[in-house]
């Protein structure tokens, strides 16, 4: 019995230990292929992540640093160059926040607006091409599982 769950334990790990290292593989693709799929516009993944969040109606006013940095579960500090980059290039404007005059707030400018419609075709033909042979089922399980790993990973 305590062989059989000794091999159980390491079959589990080992199954455990692909599961990462695939992901940690699919996000090195995404950055990657990403890249190569927006190059033409000059972005990269992690602006694309920025002008998307940016672009949800809920980010109509804008968002604050800290909030962006928590949506996108990103560090401070890995956001700052990806925000100097983008406010450089007229793609983000940083503005007093209607609500409470003291805080700041990052918008997408009608430049960047105009920059992220562009980007929606080549975004999408993306997508489809990375989730050729997904079901709409398998895509909503998919969206399920990774949300359970992410949530159970931030409690660690």
């Amino acid at each position: 019995m305590t062989d059989l769950r000794t091999e159980k334990n390491l079959a589990s790990m080992e199954i455990a230990n692909r599961l990462f290292f695939r992901l940690f593989q699919a996000t090195n693709t995404l950055h990657t292929k990403g890249t190569q799929a927006l190059e033409q516009f000059g972005v990269t993944t992690q602006q694309w992540s920025v002008m998307g969040a940016l672009s949800r109606p809920q980010a109509a006013d804008g968002m604050s640093v800290s909030d962006l940095s928590r949506f996108l579960l990103v560090s401070r500090q890995n956001l700052t160059g990806v925000l100097t980059r983008l406010e450089r290039d007229g793609i983000i404007e940083r503005h007093t926040g209607t609500e409470d005059r003291r805080s700041r707030k990052i918008r997408l400018t009608p430049a960047g607006e105009e920059l992220w419609n562009a980007l929606q075709e080549p975004i999408h033909r993306f997508y489809g091409e990375a989730l050729k042979g997904f079901s709409f089922d398998d895509r909503l399980s998919f969206i399920h599982y990774i949300s359970l790993l992410q949530r159970n990973m931030a409690k660690l």
